[in-house]
Parts: structure tokens; sequence; C-alpha cells
């Protein structure tokens, strides 16, 4: 039995995982999956895979590219072939109604390196506002961000816009704009020591695959994900619709490079990185 410690964030997005794991599908393959969620997010799970703690994990694309291109770990494959579509929050009470108000406010991050610092950066330059201007507050979590929200020390909060909006719903935040990151959402990294089990992987990632497909195929999806997460069935159908797994393991230089060419632009990550140095093909 090949044992795995695997982590994610504790989001809808890995439900697939969670449904192989919990119906003891992996057995039979001759794998053990231990799971350990990651509400901080993919500054967290890339620093876990540096120091030996992970083994495989599914980060957001630019987490993953900033934290591959500092070394420890490679990403081996799509987890997502859909891009992520951020919600750009504020406090509901706050005076900020517009995306032009957020600019050289103070943004509630998870961490430095994460997807909400990342793409805060992204979406500055998107809109060709200077990055100097971005102040940042490190909360960890969502919850920090209600906290920061709710104490007054945070202005603007991007997180994946489903996840947030029973805030919304609650009165806690209030929503002023969206914004798609250009390519895929999340990607499946493994760490360097992790790489001798490739083939181990690639049998996991086309088991996780396949309960994806089985996932969506499911005329009940909508009030599983809904009832897991605290999400209203109406919001989950939405979020179904836009939302494709990828079919089977495996990643491209093309699915990576605008991404790396963004971040390098901002100086997030070296001019010379190249994408393919980021990848590592599973056997």
């Amino acid at each position: 039995m090949t044992a795995l410690r695997i982590g994610g964030v504790p989001e809808h997005f890995n439900l697939p995982w969670h449904r192989l794991i919990d119906a003891q599908g992996l057995a039979r393959l001759g794998l053990e999956a231990r799971w350990r969620d990651f509400p901080d997010g993919s500054g967290a799970m890339a620093g876990a895979l540096r120091t030996g703690a992970l083994d495989v994990a599914m980060l957001l694309t630019e987490g993953a590219i900033a934290g591959a291109a500092a070394g420890g770990f490679k990403i081996v494959s799509l987890y997502t072939e859909s891009p992520l579509t951020w919600g750009i929050h504020v406090p509901a009470a706050s005076p900020i109604r517009t995306v032009e108000e957020v600019r050289g406010r103070r943004y509630a991050i998870s961490r430095r390196g994460s997807g909400s610092h990342l793409m805060s950066f992204v979406h500055a330059r998107e809109r060709g506002w200077p990055a100097a201007d971005i102040q940042f507050v490190v909360v960890g979590t969502l919850q920090g961000a209600i906290d920061a929200f709710a104490n007054g020390t945070a202005d603007v909060f991007f997180w994946e816009k489903f996840m947030t909006k029973p805030l919304i719903d609650a009165g806690k935040f209030r929503r002023v704009g969206e914004f798609t990151a250009p390519w895929p959402a999340f990607v499946v990294c493994v760490s360097t020591a992790a790489l001798a089990l490739q083939r181990a992987i690639a049998t996991l990632l086309e088991a996780v695959f396949a309960s994806a497909a089985e996932l969506a195929a499911s005329p009940d999806a909508a009030t599983t994900i809904a009832a897991r997460h605290g999400l209203k069935p109406v919001d989950v159908r939405e979020w179904l619709g836009t939302t494709r797994w990828a079919k089977s393991p495996g990643i491209g230089v093309e699915h990576v490079a605008p991404a790396v060419a963004e971040l390098a632009a901002l100086g997030l990550i070296a001019a010379d990185v190249s994408p393919a140095a980021l990848l590592a093909p599973l056997a």
C-alpha cells in the first residue's frame, strides 16, 4: 500500500477527493490517501510541499507557479480546466461601491504568495493601477478576512465568489465586482521527494478525475455540495455550470505560460523562469 499525504482547500472544488476517500475507492488500487485541509490556501500548501509535510496538493495556478519557481516541488497536472472567478468583496457597510474605489485600499490576503495575494496584483495590472498602490493585510484564512472586515483593519478581499456567497447573504460582505483569472484555476503539485512515486500519483489522479466526472453527472450533485459547504443549491448549480475538472492526468507548457508571463511582468517571479522547468511528467 502506497500512502500519500494530500492537501487542498476545504472548498467544493475538492469534493471529488473526499467522495473517493470516503468510499475507500483507493484501497483496491494499492493506495492510501491521507487528506489535510488547508484553509489558509495555496501559500501554506506550497510551504508544506517544500518542507516535505505534503506529497501532493491542489494549488491555485498562480500560487503554484510562484511556489514552484522557488523550488521544492513541481506541477504535474491540471486539476481544473476552467478558470476561477474571484469575488471582489468589501464589508457590507463599506462606502466603497465600485471596483474603481478599491484602488489604494487595504487588501486582506491569506498570506504572501497565496492566490488572494497574487491575484490582487494581476487585477491591478489589468486595470493599469501601479502595484505600489496596494496595501496588504495578512489575515490567514477566510475567517481572518471576516474578522478583519469586522474590526476595520482591511477594506477589500479577493476570494472565490461562491464560497463567500453565504457571507453576502448574511450581510457581512458585499461584492463590488468579479475578476476571472485568464488561466485554469487549479493544478496538482508534487513535492520533489514524491516525484519518485509518479506512477502511483498518476493512478491516484485517474481515480480522482473519474470521481469528478461522476460528481458532475450526478443529479444530486448540487444538493450534496450545498449541504457539505453551507451553500444554496441554486448557487451550486451555477458553479457546476462553469466548472470543468480535468479528465486525465497531465499538463502542458501552454497551460501555465500565460500565468508565468504575467507573474514575471509583475516582478513576482524571475523574468527568466521557464514554464517547462516548473513541470514534471507523470509516468
